[in-house]
């Protein structure tokens, strides 16, 4: 009987892969325009608080005078609405620069206070933290990223 438990478990295990496997691509798409599942959006805004919040603030209103350097030489935390520049960016770039960092996806030297998440958040959690951001922008700017996000993704195959 254990044995009939275990592989019933492990076929579930693949079915559910596989299902997954076919449904990735449509999820990655609802993802990119904008459209991501309640429950996707309701992770991402917790994880927001934890980890994003502290710097780009609890509305996504950034860091005051955040076009100007501090003293340190580097750049404020910018906003996450539409006051900021954030949706001028496809979903790539975006993933990175939260997986790795800014200095990462920049390069030349750029320095940042920034820290990439990509060690303490999961790639589906960095991917519902951007649906949560993109949830609160409006329709129009909603629109342009998803955009940029298509022209990305053409560009690359």
């Amino acid at each position: 009987m254990r044995r009939n438990s275990v592989l019933m478990s492990m076929l579930g295990i693949t079915v559910a892969g596989f299902g997954l496997a076919w449904a990735w691509p449509w999820l990655a798409a609802q993802m990119a325009s904008g459209e991501a599942p309640a429950e996707t959006i309701a992770l991402g805004k917790t994880l927001y608080g934890k980890y994003c919040a502290a710097c780009h603030g609890a509305n996504l209103e950034g860091q005051p005078d955040w076009k100007s350097p501090l003293p340190s030489g580097r750049m404020p935390a910018p906003p996450h609405d539409a006051s900021g520049h954030t949706w001028h960016h496809p979903d790539g770039v975006l993933f990175r620069i939260t997986k790795d960092g800014p200095a990462a996806v920049v390069g030349g030297g750029y320095r940042s206070d920034m820290p990439g998440f990509g060690s303490v958040m999961s790639d589906d959690e960095i991917r519902a933290v951007l649906a949560f951001i993109k949830s609160v922008w409006p329709e129009q700017e909603r629109q342009y990223q998803a955009e940029m996000s298509r022209r990305e993704q053409k560009a690359a195959q």
